[in-house]
């Protein structure tokens, strides 16, 4: 896939998962295309471990990968960004 079929991609599947999973992505429009692009190569790795076989191009099961991806990114992020200090007096 070239650059701009990655940026759509991030970009639908970033909303997607920010419409669906409790949380946003960091950093505004931008944050949300980088984390459904990061979040495309983690649903494409496990995929592939997952089933042996890659992701060819740019359709509908591609896109269901991506956002499986983005929203497990999603949530490990909102893990990681939660603080667990005791309330102020």
């Amino acid at each position: 896939m070239g650059i701009l079929s990655w940026l759509l991609l991030g970009l639908i599947v970033g909303v997607l998962a920010n419409a669906v999973v409790p949380g946003r992505f960091p950093g505004g429009i931008v944050g949300t295309i980088l984390g459904g692009i990061f979040g495309a190569l983690v649903g494409g790795a496990l995929f592939s471990v997952a089933t042996g076989r890659g992701i060819e191009g740019f359709n509908l099961r591609s896109l269901g990968i991506a956002f499986i991806g983005a929203a497990i990114l999603l949530l490990v992020l909102r893990q990681i960004g939660r603080t667990d200090s005791p309330a102020r007096a």
